[in-house]
């Protein structure tokens, strides 16, 4: 496959990688005006978000496994096309359960289909080629969610909320059929790899724990990690991860081998993953809220507002990227998180009647520009040396410590900063503590990165590759 082609091919597969990461937030900024059109209670407004983000979460360790057994480029259309008829299916939705259902389906898609795209990459490219095309993705999945809150006020205002969905359909139609004329089929079954069965205790134990632990999560957001309805399902996740080992211990053909789960590089990756997108979509968070509710501004102006950091992000995946090559992991990863430490500190001033473009955007931008650093450190350190047979597994893996992340992030600096976030304005000393707990998660990431990410520097002949 030629240059031109392959980055063809990298094009396509970060498009709808966007999608994916863009319908995590873009709902939260339509759920208002989809709540009060439907007549959303409560509780099926917060699952028209959970519903999403639990199956995504909870399948993408499985859809790669299955990408690896049964063809990354078969489950990538799978997902692509779940995904896009769900889209279709929630903008013509008329109930909260339609909605919810149709939610569902779309996280489905996207479980199985996000591990695939990344695997495709891995062996596509390989070498610096490899590590620079990682950081393209790593750089569309960091600014997908700042971009869902631009596109969200921009759509919920024009169009209307049914956009957000409809706008998936085209564009997942013209991936489907475009995919299958750049990118043969590649599978573990080709190297040798495959199982002789299938692994179903395996398979129940890892759909579950991070079930589990993503729904613990999102209670404990809301509720406190204090609450019943929040500590039963993280209890749950430590057993069923407890489970999870027995089984793949004992099973003939797992689908798993746990050697590969206890590879250095791959947990200290999994650890800046984690960190990175705990912090960074606890700092959209965060910073949403300071603009709307303390500083009053409007959905699309927040969203506009949020461009700068969203580019400062890319520009930091892009000479991440490149750091790599010539520092290596560990000397990028800590100069990139310390960064974020330095802009996490910086909006602990944040005040009640703060200028937007003084006192909030200096301390995002800086923490943007780290985390984009961090994420393609934490990428390419996790998937350094993983070959043919577990790149499905390990984008997995790494994927979904992107989606536990942005759980635990967002539910740490919730109990941090306790109810002085809840009010109808919420007060400054709570954004103060909230953001110097994002401080504290950085430095420790950055800790893990150096001690844990792969010494020197990128073996340029390095990366599986499959010939195309």
């Amino acid at each position: 496959m030629n240059l031109e082609r392959r980055w063809l091919v990298l094009a396509l597969l970060c498009t709808a990688q966007f999608m994916l990461i863009v319908d995590v937030t873009v709902v939260n900024v339509a759920l208002p005006t989809i709540s009060g059109e439907l007549a959303l209670s409560a509780s099926a407004s917060t699952w028209v978000v959970t519903a999403y983000t639990l199956f995504f979460g909870s399948l993408l360790l499985l859809g790669g496994r299955l990408g690896d057994l049964l063809g990354r480029r078969r489950m990538f259309m799978v997902g692509l096309a779940l995904f896009t008829a769900a889209s279709l299916a929630a903008g013509l939705a008329g109930s909260a359960g339609v909605l919810i259902t149709a939610r569902a389906v779309q996280g489905i898609g996207a479980a199985v289909m996000s591990p695939a795209a990344m695997a495709l990459i891995t062996t596509v490219f390989r070498g610096p080629e490899r590590n620079r095309a990682l950081g393209v993705w790593a750089a569309i999945g960091a600014t997908g969610a700042a971009s869902g809150v631009l596109l969200g006020g921009v759509l919920v205002s024009g169009p209307g909320w049914e956009s957000i969905f409809f706008v998936n359909v085209p564009i997942g139609l013209a991936v489907l059929v475009a995919v299958p004329a750049l990118v043969k089929e590649t599978t573990a079954a080709g190297h040798g790899a495959a199982p002789a069965g299938f692994d179903l205790p395996g398979a129940l134990t890892m759909t579950a724990t991070p079930a589990l632990l993503i729904y613990g999560l999102s209670r404990a957001r809301e509720d406190g990690f204090g609450d019943t309805g929040a500590w039963l399902p993280l209890l749950g996740a430590l057993v069923g991860a407890a489970l999870f080992v027995v089984a793949e211990r004992s099973a003939a053909a797992p689908l798993v081998r746990l050697p590969f789960l206890a590879r250095r590089s791959l947990i200290g990756g999994c650890l800046l993953m984690l960190a990175a997108s705990g912090v960074l979509i606890s700092a959209f968070f965060l910073c949403s809220l300071y603009l709307q509710h303390v500083l009053g501004f409007s959905a699309l102006r927040t969203g506009l507002t949020f461009l700068p950091a969203a580019l400062a992000t890319l520009v930091g995946a892009h000479l991440g990227a490149q750091a790599v090559a010539r520092l290596g992991w560990r000397a990028t990863a800590g100069g990139g998180m310390a960064a974020a430490v330095a802009g996490a500190l910086l909006l602990t001033g944040l005040e009640r009647d703060g200028n937007a473009w003084t006192q909030l955007m200096p301390g995002f931008v800086l923490l943007s520009f780290g985390l984009g650093v961090g994420f393609v450190c934490a990428i390419t350190g996790s998937l350094h040396g993983v070959g043919h047979e577990d790149a499905g597994l390990g984008s997995g893996v790494v994927n979904t410590c992107h989606e536990l992340g942005a759980s635990l992030g967002i539910a740490v600096v919730a109990a941090v900063a306790g109810g002085s976030l809840e009010a109808a304005t919420p007060s400054p000393d709570g954004f103060g503590g909230a953001f110097a707990a994002c401080a504290v998660i950085a430095a420790a990431a950055a800790a893990a990165g150096l001690a844990l990410l792969p010494g020197g520097r990128p073996d340029p002949s390095a990366g599986p590759v499959f010939a195309h």
